[in-house]
């Protein structure tokens, strides 16, 4: 990725709302894969768009952090070749077989197939944490403006304006770096949380 490009996508955000929103996404991204009950993450896409990019940022910064649970299996919508590494050896069938504790993010484009959505209904309804990024829309440019497609189905949903394709794979890439920051809580935050709490009650 073009560090050049995400600084000036940085640039473009900044006091728009939209760098804060993709950062809270990549957050919620990365408690769904970290939570104790957690048994990894499927990316999917529609058949118009395959999310490559997003699993390749994804796995990098499950290296880069240490964090494992984000590196997702991309369910293929043509079906998984032969022979095929096991994090490209399954198809939509997959969100149908054990997605309690699985955690679901679909990336689409454009309109998703009724297909699509029903299988990842099938998944929430199964105990899946269901995310979606919806892009190639209309309905605002910034968060409080957009609605995604996917607010009624997933549990976080992100709508990114209508900019084209560019604009589409580089908030996918903030997403992922802030899935992949680990949140911290320094000393003097817990201390100030502390002294907030009020005095200890006595025995």
């Amino acid at each position: 990725m073009d560090a050049l490009r995400v600084s000036a996508l940085r640039a473009s955000l900044a006091g728009s709302g939209w760098l804060e929103c993709t950062r809270e996404f990549g957050a919620e991204l990365h408690r769904a894969v970290t939570r104790r009950s957690a048994r990894g993450l499927l990316l999917v896409g529609t058949p118009a768009y395959e999310p490559w990019h997003l699993a390749a940022h994804l796995t990098e910064e499950a290296e880069r952090s240490g964090t494992a649970g984000l590196a997702p299996v991309l369910l293929r919508r043509g079906g998984a070749a032969p022979g095929a590494p096991a994090h490209l050896s399954h198809g939509l069938e997959r969100l149908a077989q054990g997605a309690r504790g699985a955690t679901v993010l679909v990336v689409t484009q454009g309109a998703a197939d009724e297909v699509l959505l029903e299988r990842v209904r099938d998944a929430r309804r199964g105990g899946a944490a269901v995310l979606a990024v919806d892009g190639g829309t209309a309905w605002g440019s910034s968060p409080a403006g957009g609605a995604s497609a996917w607010d009624s189905t997933a549990h976080r949903s992100l709508a990114v304006p209508d900019a084209g394709p560019e604009p589409f794979e580089l908030v996918q890439h903030l997403v992922s770096a802030a899935a992949g920051e680990r949140p911290r809580r320094g000393r003097l935050e817990r201390l100030a949380g502390l002294l907030a709490a009020g005095p200890a009650p006595r025995w």
